[in-house]
């Protein structure tokens, strides 16, 4: 194959003045074709970049606001049984730890307070051997309130989720 095989490729033949395909097309007055996926690329790539900027600023403001903010959790046992273990989540000095307690009559209550985001956990109430019943309940400033009930011997009744 020579030169002259090529597409666009002019030969002595073609005569005087013959432009060849890849002249014509970057002559002066010649327009080109736009492009038009790269503007649709940098679209497809900066819409979601910025769409995503913005939902972590606001997720960031959001749990700033919900970091500092005090919270009061309520604890509440119930009930006929005698012998009750209580287990629940206190928190102290940032940190979260499970107190327990054995109790030999109910009611008992506590509260404690933290701050956003240092809370969850559970409030059990672990019945003994000699049975009987009893009932949890955590109330949260936030309007959150769990309850549940067991009975019977080592039965548990477990409040979460607040």
């Amino acid at each position: 194959m020579n030169d002259t095989d090529r597409p666009g490729a002019v030969s002595d033949t073609d005569g005087p003045g013959a432009v060849s395909d890849r002249e014509r097309a970057t002559a002066p007055g010649t327009a080109r074709p736009r492009r038009w996926w790269p503007g649709v690329l940098l679209l497809a790539v900066l819409v979601p970049a910025v769409g995503g900027a913005v939902a972590v600023e606001w997720a960031a403001g959001v749990l700033a606001r919900e970091g500092t903010r005090p919270l009061r959790v309520t604890y509440e046992v119930t009930g006929t049984a005698r012998d009750v273990t209580v287990t629940y989540p206190a928190w102290q000095d940032g940190g979260l730890s499970a107190a327990r307690l054995t109790l030999r009559s109910l009611p008992w209550s506590g509260e404690v307070r933290t701050r956003g985001f240092m809370r969850g956990g559970s409030l059990t109430a672990t019945l003994g051997r000699s049975g009987g019943e009893v009932s949890c309940a955590v109330t949260a400033d936030d309007g959150t309130v769990r309850t549940a009930s067991a009975s019977g011997a080592f039965a548990t009744a477990t409040c979460d989720g607040f």
